[in-house]
C-alpha cells in the first residue's frame, strides 16, 4: 500500500509541475484576469517592463506568495524576491506578464495584492 501511495504522490507531483509550464490566469480583486507565463530563468529576457508573481503550487492550487513589477525584466530585479521566497517556499516559481506602462504595472500589482494577500508583500510593507 505504501508503494501505491508513493506512486500516486509522484504522479501528482509530476502533474503539478506540468501545470506551471503553461500560461496561468490570475484574477485580481477588481475581477480583471491576468495571464502569466512561467519564466525560464536561464533564457534570454526582453528588456521590457513586466509584472511578475512568485507562486508555489499547493494541493489547493497556485498560491501567490509575492507580486512585483519591474521596468526592465532583463535587469533581473526579480531574482532577489525569488531567492527570499525560496527560503520559505522552496519550490516557488516565477511567472511574468509583459506590461510596458508603469501605471498599468502598478495598478495590476496592487489588484493582485488586494485579491491574493501574498505573505511576502505583507512583510515588505511592514519593513
Amino acid at each position: 500500500m505504501g508503494r501505491a501511495l508513493r506512486r500516486t504522490g509522484a504522479r501528482e507531483a509530476c502533474l503539478e509541475r506540468r501545470r506551471l509550464t503553461r500560461p496561468i490566469e490570475l484574477a485580481g480583486k477588481s475581477g480583471a484576469r491576468y495571464r502569466y507565463t512561467p519564466l525560464e530563468e536561464e533564457r534570454f529576457l526582453p528588456p521590457a517592463g513586466a509584472n511578475f508573481v512568485i507562486a508555489e503550487q499547493t494541493p489547493e492550487g497556485l498560491k501567490v506568495v509575492y507580486a512585483g513589477e519591474t521596468d526592465n525584466l532583463a535587469n533581473q530585479t526579480w531574482r532577489t524576491p525569488l531567492e527570499k521566497a525560496r527560503k520559505t517556499y522552496g519550490e516557488a516559481k516565477i511567472l511574468t506578464r509583459l506590461n510596458v506602462t508603469r501605471a498599468v504595472r502598478e495598478a495590476e500589482r496592487q489588484d493582485l495584492i488586494d485579491q491574493h494577500q501574498p505573505p511576502l508583500n505583507s512583510k515588505e510593507s511592514r519593513a
